[in-house]
C-alpha cells in the first residue's frame, strides 16, 4: 500500500528579492502530489485527476485546477469538473536543491507551471491572469515533504486564511453566518463570524452538514459569540482586512469551503 508523501508547504511574508530566488504564480485548485499513478491531496486523501501520459519513478508536486469560460483558473469550475487539468511545479528527489529538481521537471512531457527570475514581473503577470499570487523558492532549497519552510514564500496580494468551523447563526436567511477560528491545544481560539459571500448555493450544500455536525457545547477556547455549535472538522477559506489586536477578523468575507484541507493543517497566521 502506497504511503503519500506530504507536500512542502510555504511561509506567508513579503517577497523576497536576490539572484538565489526563483518565482512562480499561486494556482487556485487543489494542491497534489502524483506518486505511484494517483493523486493524493496534501492530508493524504486520494483524489481524482487526469492520467499523467508520462512515466516517473519520482512523485511529481502539483496543482488540481480547472478553467472558466474566459480561460482563466477558476475555483468555481473547479468544483463543477469532473476532470481537472494537473499543472507541475516540482518533482519530489529531496537531496537536489530546487534548481537541481527543475531541470529534470522540465525535461518531462508534462504541463508545468512557469518559473522567472524576476519577482515583481511574476507578480504584474499574476495579477493580470486574475491569480492571487506569487511563490517564491531559494534555488538552493531542499524539499522537505510535510514541513513548512521559509526557503519557499507566499505572496498573496489580498489577505486571505483558512479557519476551522465551530459554529453558525442564522439571520436574514437561515445560514446567516458562520463562527469560525483557529486550532489551538485548548479548543479552537475564536476569530469571529462571517457572512458576507455565503451565496444560496453554498447554503443549500452547508446547512444540512451543519445540522449533522452539531454539538451541544461550544468547541472554542474562551469567550465567543453564542451561536449553533458544531464538532470542528470542516475547514473554510476566507478574505479579509486585517486581524485586529483581540484576534477577531475584520470585514471577513466566505470564499469557499477547503475540503482538501484537514483542520490540524490550518496554522494560525495572525
Amino acid at each position: 500500500m502506497t504511503v503519500p508523501i506530504r507536500p512542502m508547504f510555504a511561509t506567508p511574508g513579503p517577497l523576497p528579492s536576490g539572484p538565489g530566488w526563483a518565482y512562480e504564480v499561486k494556482w487556485d485548485g487543489y494542491r497534489a502530489i502524483y506518486q505511484d499513478g494517483r493523486y493524493y491531496g496534501r492530508s493524504g486523501l486520494q483524489l481524482s485527476g487526469p492520467p499523467l501520459g508520462v512515466s516517473v519513478e519520482a512523485p511529481i508536486d502539483g496543482e488540481l485546477v480547472a478553467f472558466g469560460p474566459d480561460g482563466r483558473v477558476s475555483f468555481q469550475a473547479m468544483q463543477r469538473t469532473v476532470t481537472p487539468a494537473f499543472i507541475a511545479f516540482d518533482i519530489i528527489v529531496p537531496d537536489l536543491t530546487y534548481a537541481q529538481r527543475r531541470e529534470i521537471l522540465e525535461q518531462l512531457d508534462l504541463t508545468i507551471s512557469p518559473r522567472f527570475d524576476d519577482g515583481p514581473a511574476t507578480v504584474a503577470a499574476a495579477r493580470e491572469l486574475g491569480l492571487e499570487g506569487v511563490i517564491a523558492k531559494r534555488l538552493d532549497s531542499p524539499y522537505r515533504p510535510g514541513a513548512r519552510s521559509p526557503d519557499w514564500v507566499k505572496y498573496k496580494f489580498v489577505r486571505t486564511g483558512d479557519f476551522v468551523i465551530g459554529g453558525w447563526r442564522p439571520g436574514a436567511r437561515p445560514l446567516g453566518a458562520l463562527l469560525i477560528g483557529t486550532p489551538s491545544p485548548r479548543g479552537l481560539i475564536y476569530r469571529g463570524r462571517v457572512g458576507g459571500g455565503i451565496t444560496a448555493g453554498t447554503e443549500a450544500t452547508l446547512l444540512p452538514v451543519l445540522h449533522e455536525l452539531a454539538r451541544p457545547d461550544s468547541p472554542f477556547a474562551g469567550q465567543a459569540e453564542r451561536g449553533n455549535y458544531v464538532e470542528p472538522v470542516l475547514v473554510v477559506e476566507v478574505r479579509y482586512g486585517e486581524i485586529t489586536r483581540d484576534g477577531r477578523l475584520r470585514f471577513p468575507v466566505f470564499l469557499r469551503l477547503r475540503p482538501d484541507l484537514l483542520p490540524s493543517e490550518v496554522v494560525d497566521e495572525s
